[in-house]
C-alpha cells in the first residue's frame, strides 16, 4: 500500500440540500476535510489508509457506495498526491466515477500536457486569455515555458504559482474547517432551457438565496461568478467585481444580469446556472459608500423585514413578485 495518493477531491452531484450531511459522512473517513461549498470537498485520507486497510482509490470507492446507499447521491472523486492533481483527475471524464492521477513525474507531465490552461485550478478566464495571446494555451506549453517568461506575463508571484501548477506541483495542504471564502447556489433546469426569461428568473432566485445567506452570516461579497452549464456538458464561467462589497440583493442581481448579458447567449440550450459570491468578508469591516438615494434605503429596509420573515416562516415566506409561483 502506498500513501503517495492520499488526497480526495469529491464532487457531489445535485446535492446542495444534503451538503452538510454529505460532509459529515466524509468526516467519518477522515477528520481532515475542507469544505468547498456548495457541492465539493477536499479530504486528506493519509491517516485513514492503515486504519481501513485500503488504499485511497479503494476508500474513494467505498465512500461513493455509502453516499449512494445512505443518501441516493452519486459523486465523482479524483484521487491524487495533492489537491491540484486530485481536482484534475476528477475533471478528466464523465460524472460518477473514481479516477486516480499518476504520481510519477513523467506520467504527471503526460497527464496534464494536452489540457487547456484554463483547466488548472486558480487560472481564471482572464489569465487563460492572457497566456493564450503568447501561444501558451495548454498546460504542457505553460510547463515548458521558462519561469522568467511567465513572471513577465503574469507577475512574479502569479507566474511562479502557474509555473508550479503546470508541473503538477501544489504545496497547499488540505485545511480542515477552513473559513469559507465563497458561497454558492445552483439551479438545474428540468430540461434544456432556451428561454432567456426563465434564465433571468433563475438568476434572480439565486441572488435572493445568496443575499439572504450572506446577510444572515454578517458577510458581504466582493465579486460574483456566474457559471452556465450547457446541454453538451460544457460550461462558461465569468466573474464580475461588485462596485462595493455587498450582500444586498439588488446589487447581486444587477451584477448577475450583467454577467449573463455579457455572454450574448442566443438560443443556447442551458442545463443549469450557478452563482458564487466570492471574496467574502465581515460586513462590519467592509468600507461602504454612503448612499443618498432614498429608494435604496427603502429597499434595504424592506429586505431586512423580508429576512426576518424568512427566518421565522421559511425561505419562501416573502419573495420578489417575479418569483411568485415559480418552482
Amino acid at each position: 500500500m502506498t500513501d503517495d495518493l492520499h488526497v480526495l477531491y469529491v464532487h457531489f452531484h445535485a446535492a446542495e440540500a444534503l451538503y452538510e450531511r454529505l460532509l459529515a459522512l466524509l468526516g467519518g473517513f477522515t477528520p481532515v476535510v475542507q469544505a468547498l461549498p456548495p457541492d465539493a470537498a477536499l479530504a486528506d485520507v493519509r491517516g485513514a489508509l492503515r486504519y481501513f486497510g485500503r488504499d485511497a482509490a479503494e476508500l474513494a470507492t467505498l465512500l461513493r457506495v455509502r453516499l449512494l446507499a445512505l443518501h441516493g447521491v452519486d459523486c465523482t472523486i479524483g484521487v491524487g498526491p495533492n489537491p491540484l492533481l486530485a481536482r484534475m483527475a476528477a475533471q478528466g471524464g464523465p460524472e460518477g466515477a473514481v479516477r486516480a492521477a499518476p504520481t510519477d513525474p513523467a506520467a504527471v507531465a503526460a497527464f496534464l500536457a494536452e489540457r487547456p490552461v484554463a483547466a488548472l485550478h486558480g487560472v481564471g478566464p482572464a489569465t487563460a486569455r492572457q497566456l493564450g495571446t503568447y501561444g501558451l494555451d495548454t498546460v504542457g506549453r505553460v510547463a515548458a515555458a521558462p519561469l522568467s517568461t511567465l513572471q513577465r506575463i503574469l507577475g512574479a508571484a502569479a507566474g511562479r504559482r502557474t509555473h508550479e501548477r503546470a508541473r503538477g506541483i501544489d504545496p497547499v495542504p488540505v485545511v480542515p474547517n477552513a473559513p469559507a471564502r465563497s458561497a454558492g447556489a445552483e439551479r438545474r433546469f428540468g430540461h434544456d432551457e432556451l428561454d432567456p426569461v426563465r434564465h433571468r428568473r433563475a438568476l434572480l432566485s439565486l441572488t435572493e438565496e445568496l443575499g439572504s445567506a450572506l446577510r444572515a452570516s454578517g458577510r458581504v461579497a466582493r465579486s460574483l461568478t456566474l457559471t452556465v452549464r450547457y446541454a453538451d456538458r460544457s460550461t462558461t464561467t465569468r466573474t464580475r467585481a461588485l462596485a462595493e462589497p455587498s450582500g444586498h440583493g439588488a446589487a447581486l442581481a444587477d451584477a448577475a444580469y450583467r454577467l449573463y448579458e455579457g455572454l450574448g447567449l442566443q438560443r443556447a440550450r442551458v442545463r443549469g446556472l450557478a452563482l458564487r459570491a466570492e471574496g467574502l468578508t465581515d460586513a462590519g469591516l467592509a468600507t461602504l459608500q454612503l448612499s443618498l438615494d432614498p429608494g435604496d434605503e427603502k429597499a434595504r429596509r424592506i429586505e431586512a423585514v423580508a429576512d426576518r420573515a424568512r427566518a421565522r416562516f421559511g425561505p419562501r415566506a416573502l419573495m420578489p413578485a417575479a418569483l411568485s409561483g415559480a418552482a
